[in-house]
């Protein structure tokens, strides 16, 4: 079993109609000391009854279910719940389901492969203030908040002014208005890396990574870092 010297260790809620999968998920988690499995649901309603119940600290969320879905799920937990991490753990990996997912406010999208270190790196990562998305799952969350932009903009009474270089001034100005501290720091949040591990890179404190986050996440108008760790990508910042 492996170790860890983390006092408290991760409470985590398995929610997914498939007994033979909560079973897989519940036999892994068990094997690792800094991992409690908290209690497991079949269904959305219940997860949302353990959820008042047990207070987990990660739910891994199937996108779905019956009587109520993951996505609309993972909406009311966190309505009521915002420090809770949630983590759609599903087979699905169509463009719907990807931007309905982090919409709702989960912070990690993780296909169904069982690969050990990928549940692991997800429920410790979302844990410690990280977003954590599988490499294909970022590439299509990326087109989607870049079509979700394009299709918000507004017509201009001159169209034929409009084209592929509109965006290019305007990333530029992101660019200048980010420190290249906090350029530097929002390139190790896309990378996955935790606040820890960037105030270790960049040998400053972890508050001091939270408040380069504030000031990020402020000058790009985005609200969390999964939203930052996408635009950065779609604008090429990092």
């Amino acid at each position: 079993m492996e170790t860890n010297q983390q006092a408290n260790p991760i409470r985590v809620l398995i929610v997914d109609d498939s007994a033979a999968l909560r079973l897989q998920l519940r036999l892994l988690l068990q094997q690792y000391d800094d991992i409690a499995v908290a209690g497991e649901a079949e269904n959305g309603e219940e997860a949302l009854t353990l959820t008042t119940r047990l207070h987990p600290d990660v739910i891994l969320m199937d996108v779905g279910m019956p009587i109520i879905d993951g996505i609309e799920t993972s909406r009311l937990i966190l309505e009521k719940n915002p420090t809770i991490k949630i983590i759609m753990l599903t087979a699905s990996n169509n463009e719907r389901d990807i931007f309905a997912s982090l919409t709702a406010g989960a912070c990690g999208y993780c296909v169904k492969d069982f690969a050990p270190e990928r549940i692991l790196a997800a429920i410790r990562g979302v844990q410690s203030g990280d977003i954590w998305l599988d490499s294909t799952i970022a590439a299509k969350a990326i087109k989607l908040y870049e079509a979700r932009e394009s299709s918000n903009l507004q017509p201009t009474a001159n169209p034929s002014s409009e084209g592929p270089d509109t965006e290019k001034p305007q990333t530029r100005e992101v660019e200048e208005h980010l420190s290249g501290r906090e350029l530097e720091v929002l390139a190790l949040v896309v990378k996955g890396s935790s606040n820890k591990e960037i105030g270790t890179l960049l040998m400053v404190s972890a508050e001091t990574v939270k408040t380069h986050m504030r000031h990020i996440m402020e000058k790009l108008s985005v609200s969390d870092r999964t939203q930052a760790a996408v635009k950065a990508l779609r604008k090429g910042l990092v």
